[in-house]
């Protein structure tokens, strides 16, 4: 401006021939600065505000005010198509317990509707937010089997409309979904669960709207950063078919279709190591003296409860299912085993306490055997222990001549005890000791140890080689 101001002085006081070219001069100049203060790239290229247009207003260009929006397009001519993509953008959660998984998408949907076309030079679509949403007809799409679900808000509602000039519309929304999922426990923890996410239209039938996947397979995306701790995700595939209700009829359902896998490291780490350690631990007890009670009952009774603790742990975090799953196979048939060896110990207690009683009663029958005594005979005669018969048997052998005898020494006239067992008694003793030869193997408590260290083992060993070879 002070520039402007001496040069326009200057012209006034200069003669009129000087003035009138410095004055042309001064047009030229301030047309040239005009020019470029326009043109600089440090002001930028001026653009004109559509927007202050009256014409041009959103509710005019698309005349949302001069149709029914109520209802949807072509009314009562064929089924409007609408076309559905998805972008998986993660898989939150699965929850065995309440039998369902989280998750967050974008849901967009393609349709045409020919209220919503508007002149363009350019032929560029115009893409808005939520608040045009709720003026004009978008598809009624839902989750089936839907338990909680919402659209995000922050930091406004995620939720874009694109409007193509000739009727085409995107409508794109990012929701989070927490469905319904039946998973089959039979095989746990081997087992691998296939979920579904299915959208329908609630209101609006296969004879009015149309529900298909843009591009087939294609029209499923999944982020390659998706990952769950306790899964592996195997594949995501796309699905159709006709829905009946019998009170309203048929509609298209849509169906997302995912298959997992779970991860089984970290049920081996948690549960079969531990249950094997203790099943291993339990056998133990049979390389342990038999007289040790306290420390053969003690290890018996420890492997028992910490067995239990593991099959409380796990079912304490799985549904209350009503049939068997596979690591309850396996708990329970090393529950077994534990349980075995501790009457194991028990039995080979109890026949040991049998055998030492009947050892003390036999000792006791020995000693009293031992004794000196005079024995019945099978004739009331009885016979002096020096070999000398008593009166009353002399006076019975009258009439009988008696060779004589030689005299013995006298170093030799001791008396001579003699051990004359009965008839009916050698006769039970036989049939005791036949009557127990069968039970020879349970009466020999180390034998039973012995063979115990090799079929625990071994039947175990069997068992898992069953067990892995059935569910791996």
């Amino acid at each position: 401006m002070p520039l402007f101001s001496h040069a326009f002085q200057y012209l006034k006081t200069s003669e009129p021939p000087l003035g009138l070219s410095m004055l042309c001069l001064f047009i030229i100049l301030s047309s040239l600065l005009i020019a470029v203060s326009f043109c600089s790239p440090l002001t930028g290229k001026r653009m004109v505000d559509n927007t202050k247009s009256r014409k041009l207003k959103t509710d005019n260009l698309l005349r949302v005010d001069d149709h029914d929006f109520t209802m949807r397009p072509a009314f009562a001519g064929p089924a409007v198509p609408v076309g559905v993509d998805v972008q998986v953008e993660s898989l939150d959660s699965i929850s065995e317990v309440d039998m369902d998984f989280t998750m967050t998408l974008y849901l967009r949907h393609y349709w045409k509707d020919e209220r919503l076309s508007f002149p363009s030079t350019t032929n560029k679509s115009m893409t808005f937010d939520g608040r045009l949403v709720k003026k004009i007809w978008v598809p009624d799409v839902f989750f089936v089997h839907s338990k909680r679900s919402f659209i995000h808000d922050t930091t406004t509602e995620n939720i874009m409309l694109r409007v193509f000039p000739d009727g085409h519309v995107l409508y794109s929304l990012r929701v989070t979904v927490t469905a319904a999922c039946n998973m089959d426990f039979s095989r746990f923890p081997l087992d691998s669960q296939t979920c579904t996410l299915e959208l329908e239209s609630y209101a609006y039938t296969d004879e009015d709207l149309m529900l298909y996947w843009k591009s087939g397979d294609e029209s499923l995306s999944t982020d390659d950063r998706i990952s769950l701790s306790q899964f592996l995700i195997q594949k995501f595939h796309t699905t159709s078919r006709l829905a009946f209700y019998s009170s309203t009829g048929w509609y298209n359902r849509l169906y997302i279709n995912f298959t997992l896998r779970r991860h089984i490291f970290f049920f081996l780490l948690q549960t079969y190591f531990p249950a094997t350690l203790m099943v291993m631990l339990s056998w133990v007890s049979f390389w342990i003296d038999r007289r040790a009670v306290p420390a053969r009952v003690s290890l018996g009774i420890t492997t028992v409860l910490t067995m239990s603790t593991i099959i409380t742990g796990v079912n304490a975090s799985m549904p209350r299912v009503s049939y068997i799953k596979a690591v309850d196979i396996y708990l329970w048939v090393s529950f077994v085993f534990v349980f075995l060896s501790v009457l194991e110990y028990a039995a080979v207690n109890y026949l040991t306490t049998l055998r030492d009683g009947k050892d003390r009663k036999l000792k006791e029958k020995a000693r009293e055997q031992s004794l000196p005594c005079t024995c019945g005979m099978s004739h009331t005669g009885t016979m002096m222990a020096d070999g000398t018969y008593s009166e009353s048997d002399t006076n019975s052998l009258a009439g009988y001549t008696r060779a004589p005898a030689p005299e013995d020494p006298p170093e030799k006239q001791e008396r001579i005890v003699v051990h004359i067992s009965l008839d009916n008694e050698s006769a039970a003793a036989t049939k005791k000791k036949t009557g127990f030869r069968s039970f020879s193997f349970m009466q020999n408590t180390h034998a039973i140890d012995t063979y115990s260290r090799m079929i625990f083992p071994g039947s175990y060993i069997i068992f898992n080689l069953i067990y892995w070879s059935v569910y791996c």
